[in-house]
Order: structure tokens, then sequence, then C-alpha cells
């Protein structure tokens, strides 16, 4: 049976005392979570800060990204083993802000998720095509090849201890959410894909949904068999919008 994960990535918003009160609103809710897990995503400058501020909560600390290297003459990168050293337990890798902002290849995303695996860090692998993919009828080769580019270079039981997130680029930020049926069916074709390969692996990987996720649209969601959570944006940021979310989760059957 999966576990449900509720994560919240904060993009590049927050400051120390807002933090605060919006941890403290989260743990606040903590009793409310029933069997979800949660975690969140600060800036890197704050990773400390709230790993501070969890540490004897329910609340996991997720880093946004981190260096294709381990360390060295790289000014302003950080490495999977420093977020590690800093109390993260997972770390973001491929998200279509790193691929269409940054430039980062399938390749990239590749060495990324090995650093962060490497570390003792799971990879939450973020897959997902553009609007013109999908009018183009490209959704399926576009998130199995961005998948594919892990499997193939690590092999499938590297998904083991990793998460999946399927975030369609035209949902993210735009208030525009994929139905709940057109959802699980990207979610659908990435477990067939991973159960080709390892029946058990599949069975046991959660794939998350991201993409305008939100109290309202969450439950008809998680309703869906292969959609096993959320990666949250703007909604993680409101105390009372990103719990409601949570509870959505745990309503559900924990399959």
């Amino acid at each position: 049976m999966r576990r449900k994960l509720v994560a919240g990535n904060w993009k590049m918003h927050g400051r120390q005392a807002a933090n605060e009160a919006l941890i403290g609103g989260l743990r606040a809710g903590e009793r409310d979570f029933g069997d979800v897990d949660v975690w969140v995503a600060p800036p890197a400058v704050y990773v400390g800060q709230i790993a501070g501020l969890v540490e004897d909560g329910a609340i996991g600390v997720l880093g946004q990204n981190a260096a294709a290297v381990d360390d060295g003459a790289f000014t302003g990168e950080v490495s999977a083993a420093m977020l590690a050293d800093m109390g993260c337990c997972a770390v973001l890798v491929g998200h279509s802000e790193r691929r269409s902002l940054f430039g980062e290849s399938d390749a990239v995303v590749a060495e990324k998720f090995g650093r962060i695996q490497a570390a003792g860090l799971v990879p939450v692998l973020c897959v997902g095509e553009t609007l013109a993919e999908r009018e183009a009828g490209q959704t399926e080769g576009v998130v199995l090849r961005q998948l594919l580019a892990v499997v193939e270079r690590f092999g499938v039981l590297s998904l083991r201890s990793a998460v999946v997130a399927y975030e369609p680029v035209w949902a993210i930020g735009t208030g525009l959410t994929a139905e709940p049926d057109q959802a699980q069916q990207v979610h659908e074709v990435i477990r067939a894909e991973v159960s080709s390969r390892d029946a058990v692996v599949a069975s046991d990987l959660r794939i998350l949904y991201g993409g305008s996720v939100k109290a309202a649209n969450a439950s008809a969601l998680f309703a869906m068999p292969d959609i096993d959570g959320a990666l949250v944006g703007g909604a993680s940021l409101k105390v009372d919008e990103f719990v409601a979310i949570i509870r959505s989760a745990g309503e559900g059957s924990v399959r």
C-alpha cells in the first residue's frame, strides 16, 4: 500500500519571519494530517531555518535543487550532500522551471538524480509536457522520455527510493489544472512503464500530481487510483489552503 505524500514547493518565496509563521501554522495542524507524509521545499538559504523548526515534528524538508557535482569550484551551487547535512530528506529534480529556465537536459537531470540518491536523499523526479506538446499528442512520449533518462541510466530499482511527480507544464502557476481523469491517464502510463520492468517497484512507487493543486480540486485528484499525493506550488504558501489539501489526502484510502 502506498502512503499519500503532499509536498509544498515554495519556489523563490519566503522571509525568516514569514517562514516561521507558516511552519507554525502547519505544525498546529499536524494532528489532522492523518496517514499522510508532508514535506516543504523552501529556498536553499532557508533550509537550515526550516529544518530547525520541524526537527521534532512530522514535516520533512525538501530541497528545491541540487548540483550535478558533489563539491568544487562551482560558485553559487549547492550539493545534495550539503542539503543532507542541513536536514533535508529529499530533493526536487527535473522541475520544469529548471528544465526551461536553466536549460537542464534529461542527461543533467539524470546526473542530479544519481547525486541525490548517493547522498542518501530521496529524489522527487518531475516530468511533464508543455501545452504545445500536449496539443501535438506528444504527452506520453515526453513524459516517458524524461522518466527513462533516469531508469535507463540507473535501472528501475533506483525508483524504489524515489518519488515521481507528474506536472504538466501548462498547468504550473497558470490556474489551469488537468482534469482528474487526464492526470490519472498519465499516472497510469508512468506506472505501466515501470511495471513492464518491475511490477513490485511499480506497485510501491508514489506518483504525485502537480499543477495548480488547491483545496477545491484536491479531493477529486486524490480519488484517482494512481495519484498518490500532490506537489503543491502557490497554495503551499497559504496555511489554511495547504492544510486543507493535506486533509483531503488523508481522507482517501491508503492504497
